[in-house]
């Protein structure tokens, strides 16, 4: 019988493994990308704010799909779940351009949860025009933040953040703002 030594490899998992951290929240390593560290920090922090703030308006329209009532029920059921798969790109976007910027990307919903400037909504269930007016206020504050960010990333040559906020970000978020600020216009559904 062959005896197994310390340096044999093995198909056994090694599940319960730690470690320390390898590079902190809100530090930036050196990448050879032609960005200054401060601008890479700078866009790293933007960009983290905005994430934070993209994965709670994520969760808010699944919450929204989920908890949605109504004549419009299915229009809006499915719209919800259509902005939400868009909101949860653009959480993969930024994330990544954060760590293509050599920073830390918030990846806990409960950090995100800590960094965002959106408000917490009630939690129970509420009527369709209160859910579609919350939706609508998160996306105005992730775009004037986008709007703010993307041009101070253009004054310090992040070309690269510049692009993502204004070509992803904010054209996703005013399409999206112009689909449920269309839901709470008075129309009656059938003329008499």
């Amino acid at each position: 019988m062959e005896q197994t030594t310390a340096t044999a490899a093995s198909s056994q998992p090694m599940v319960q493994q730690n470690g320390p951290e390898v590079q902190s929240f809100g530090s930036v390593k050196l990448f050879p990308i032609g960005l200054a560290h401060d601008t890479r920090a700078y866009s790293c922090q933007r960009l983290n704010r905005l994430l934070a703030d993209t994965q709670i308006l994520y969760s808010l329209y699944k919450r929204s799909h989920w908890t949605v009532r109504g004549a419009t029920f299915f229009q809006l059921h499915r719209l919800f779940d259509k902005h939400a798969a868009e909101q949860l790109a653009l959480v993969d976007a930024l994330a990544e351009r954060v760590q293509s910027l050599g920073g830390v990307a918030v990846g806990d919903p409960r950090h995100a949860a800590e960094l965002t400037s959106i408000p917490r909504p009630p939690d129970g269930t509420e009527q369709v025009p209160a859910m579609l007016s919350r939706l609508l206020r998160a996306h105005e504050a992730i775009l004037i933040e986008s709007r703010e960010a993307a041009a101070r990333a253009a004054e310090m040559g992040d070309d690269g953040t510049n692009d993502l906020l204004v070509s992803q970000v904010v054209r996703t978020g005013e399409t999206h703002v112009w689909f449920l600020a269309e839901h709470l216009v008075e129309t009656p559904l059938a003329r008499l």
